[in-house]
């Protein structure tokens, strides 16, 4: 999806040079010489975000910022001046400016701070559009959940967000990490600053301290100018350290300095700067085992592990499913098409039976490859083969739905009891084995037996 910036000054230079950095950045840019012409413009197009400077002839920035807001108040703004003072920023902030910025700026400033407030707003309006169309109750901050787990994980977050501890997310691939670690910074006290997130995985092991920290010129070959790190980027606001756990250990031991010092240095560079930045870390691996076996300090996991908030897979909350099949088939419908998206019975319980070892990632894929082929209905046609093959069919044969309709709940609740009580069979009525056997842990299981009144009580 194209993202449309409006840039508002009343110098030419300006404009120009800000539209010339923004489409290097990929984003489609327009510019106004004043206030007047930038509502205008408003008027006959939508803008993600605008930029525009305070003082100018006419209306003023921060009268502009007063009817964007008033008008629509999703879009992104960010004030640039070139006299900055202090009335100027509350009253800009207080009209609901992301950011305010002064000239001169930095390149990278810019554009992280554009970054950072598409990516707020962007979550913003991704809640807007799920409050319509799924239960308020089963939805927080984006993540999608009904299930007990993420009750639990709902609740969880909110206490979290509240301290400024070191987090921890643990989960599978897939099980969205990232969005809880937004969650936690949305919901927290920096808010109104960066969020900002790096995989340590992806990045190569000779250039993820530079990454981290910045670097000074001429401190390595390709340093051709001073560069701030992503801790900088991320001051006053929320660094995301995903798979933490590949950072090599010469690495960990630097950060576990920042950690503890609350301070670094650029590589090259003898200045030590100060670290007002919360860590949010997560991992798919698990990272006390690689602490006994030396792949990770055991000082920097328990400096990280202040907070640990984890995922459960999709296979242990299936009743899960359903609601984000909703969510994906909102998502993904062509053109805005108001008619819910059906689905048969048979790709229903392909759905519910499957293991999903690509979690909600995966299925997200199946739901947007399904209405790509059918935009009306899901169904076993367009549900990929291997996921087919995987179920077995716990419901009769003659299972149809009628013209009149039907409710789903109902339907998933008794192909969930059946689940459980085929597997009690198959474990001689052991839960911890018939829990395993269903890929979901003894607490689970035993919740799930409670649910239909089926628990004895005994192990």
């Amino acid at each position: 999806m194209n993202i449309n910036i409006l840039i508002v000054d009343d110098e030419l230079s300006m404009r120009e040079f800000l539209s010339i950095l923004l489409e290097r950045e990929g984003y489609d840019v327009a510019v106004a010489a004043c206030a007047a012409d930038a509502l205008q413009m408003m008027e006959n197009a939508p803008f993600d975000m605008v930029l525009s400077d305070v003082s100018m002839p006419g209306l003023s920035g921060i009268d502009l910022l007063a009817r964007i807001k008033a008008k629509t108040p999703e879009t992104a703004v960010l004030m640039l001046t070139a006299f900055s003072t202090a009335e100027q920023a509350v009253e800009a902030m207080k009209l609901g400016a992301y950011d305010y910025i002064c000239k001169p700026f930095k390149n990278e400033e810019v554009k992280q701070l554009v970054k950072n407030a598409l990516e707020k707003q962007g979550l913003k309006r991704e809640n807007f559009i799920l409050k319509q169309n799924v239960s308020e109750r089963d939805s927080f901050c984006g993540i999608i959940g009904k299930s007990p787990h993420m009750r639990e994980l709902f609740d969880m977050i909110q206490k979290v967000a509240a301290s400024p501890s070191s987090v921890l997310i643990l989960g599978e691939s897939g099980t969205g990490k990232e969005l809880v670690a937004r969650s936690v910074h949305t919901c927290s006290s920096r808010a109104a600053k960066p969020f900002v997130a790096v995989n340590c995985g992806a990045i190569p092991e000779n250039l993820i301290e530079s990454e981290l920290f910045g670097h000074k010129k001429g401190s390595f070959t390709d340093a051709v100018s001073d560069r701030p790190g992503l801790f900088e980027q991320a001051e006053g606001g929320t660094l995301f350290l995903d798979e933490i756990g590949e950072l090599p250990l010469l690495l960990q031991s630097k950060l576990l300095r920042v950690l503890q010092e609350r301070e670094f240095k650029r590589v090259g560079d003898s200045q030590t700067r100060k670290a007002d930045v919360r860590i949010i870390s997560a991992s798919n691996r698990n990272l006390e085992e690689q602490t006994r076996n030396g792949g990770f300090r055991e000082d920097l996991f328990y400096r990280i592990n202040v907070v640990q908030l984890v995922l459960p897979p999709l296979r242990e909350r299936i009743e899960d499913i359903p609601v984000l099949v909703e969510y994906f088939c909102r998502k993904y419908q062509s053109g805005g098409q108001a008619t819910p998206v059906t689905i048969t019975p048979g790709a229903l319980k392909a759905l519910v039976n499957y293991h999903f070892p690509g979690n909600i990632r995966e299925l997200e894929n199946y739901i947007e490859r399904s209405l790509i082929l059918d935009p009306a209905a899901i169904s076993e046609v367009t549900l990929p083969k291997q996921l087919l093959a995987s179920h077995t069919s716990l419901l009769s044969d003659d299972c149809d739905i009628p013209e009149s309709g039907m409710m789903l709940e109902p339907l998933l609740e008794e192909l969930e009891k059946k689940y459980l009580l085929k597997a009690l069979e198959k474990t001689g009525g052991a839960k911890k084995k018939a829990g395993e056997l269903l890929g979901m842990s003894f607490r689970s299981f035993r919740y799930r037996l409670a649910k239909f009144g089926l628990d004895s009580g005994d192990e």
